[in-house]
């Protein structure tokens, strides 16, 4: 005969299993802004493993341009078409320029562009007038050997433009991607209704960061951050500084952009200006898609072009110092003529990446926009 504690233990287990839930029932549906790290859901025993993500809607800016690069403002929702994996998906959100801004800019103070920051210092009103406008709020991080948030999160946009305006110098390192993470741990903070930006001032390589550039590309595709670059060049910077008497300035290798002219050129700020903004994007999507599944680096790559390029961001390459005022100002162009796209994905989807393509009905614009997002599996 069973014991009278034996029968109340089995009685205890049978309600404990009646009362636990199937998994993935009652959550929400939706595949992105998991945190990274962050469990998406429980391996399945099929062989493509299915998950439930709690947030689902995934936001696209989406920037049209005619044969002329000149912004095309005039179409409505009807004019576009939203693609995952190459499974059309029904827009759920439509609008021009018109979500709430928060921006964290991004700004480089290492000692090797130190002779171009009155030139950045100068881009701070068209950024508090142009980026920011009346409705936007931001933060201002500085980067060298170490990440400084100079100014947090405010709507105060004189407050904004006077740490711009005194913005120091530090050492000599990069930490580029460190930067950008900590923007990100900024942005996440930020209410859903406010369209989530960073804009980086500095150089195309990082130096020195412990974060890697595909985990900073894979967060921001989840939390749908659009990153906007400028190059700056220390190349440029050699040329504004003060030439010692011991020996000739250098213009080569310590730069930034420390590749060779094109074949049968000299490095004029031309030429410097086509390598540093005119990269071809599109042949970096196979890579971005790599590096957001591994959460690698890219050796010897334009860091800021794959940033931008990853998230649907524009990227403003700089030689002279009226270019950087001039870079600025298109960001801000940009972000207010952008197209804000929306889309509920598939409540049941596939670790993995996920591409998204959008089309307009008139085949010959262009269309810059993220080009998808990852989902890693728990295991990793």
């Amino acid at each position: 005969m069973m014991s009278a504690a034996k029968f109340a233990m089995c009685v205890l287990a049978l309600l404990l299993a009646a009362m636990t839930p199937a998994f993935g029932q009652g959550q929400p549906a939706g595949p992105i802004q998991v945190k990274p790290g962050a469990e998406a859901g429980k391996q399945s025993s099929q062989q493509t493993a299915r998950f439930v993500i709690p947030v689902d809607v995934v936001t696209l800016p989406v920037a049209v341009s005619d044969h002329s690069n000149n912004l095309v403002l005039d179409l409505t929702q009807k004019d576009f078409q939203v693609f995952e994996d190459g499974k059309p998906q029904p827009i759920i959100h439509f609008d021009q320029g018109g979500d709430p801004l928060a921006i964290v800019l991004v700004l480089e103070t290492s000692s090797r562009v130190a002779p171009l920051l009155p030139a950045v210092q100068k881009t701070g009103i068209i950024f508090t007038q142009m980026v920011m406008a009346a409705t936007g709020e931001a933060a201002v991080i500085g980067y060298n050997d170490q990440v400084d948030v100079l100014r947090p999160m405010t709507t105060d946009s004189d407050a904004v433009l006077k740490t711009i305006e005194h913005v120091q110098p530090g050492l000599s390192g990069a930490r580029l991607y460190d930067a950008l993470n900590r923007a990100e741990d900024i942005l996440e903070k930020e209410p859903s209704e406010r369209r989530r930006v960073i804009v980086v001032m500095g150089e195309k390589n990082d130096k020195g960061s412990e974060t890697k550039l595909g985990q900073v590309l894979r967060r921001a595709q989840l939390d749908n951050t659009s990153i906007y670059t400028i190059g700056l060049s220390s190349t440029a910077a050699e040329f504004r500084k003060a030439p010692e008497r011991s020996r000739p300035v250098e213009t080569g290798p310590p730069g930034t952009y420390p590749m060779n002219p094109p074949t049968g050129t000299m490095e004029t700020p031309s030429t410097v200006d086509e390598q540093m903004g005119n990269e071809n994007s599109v042949s970096f999507l196979p890579l971005i898609a790599w590096l957001v599944q591994h959460g690698a680096n890219a050796v010897g790559k334009n860091a800021l072009v794959l940033a931008s390029t990853a998230t649907g961001g524009l990227h403003e390459g700089t030689f002279k110092d009226a270019s950087m005022q001039r870079a600025m100002n298109a960001i801000g162009n940009d972000l207010h003529g952008d197209y804000l796209l929306a889309y509920r994905p598939p409540s049941n989807t596939a670790y993995g990446y996920h591409n998204i393509e959008v089309r307009v009905a008139e085949p010959s614009l262009k269309i810059r926009t993220r080009p998808g997002y990852f989902i890693a599996p728990p295991t990793e």
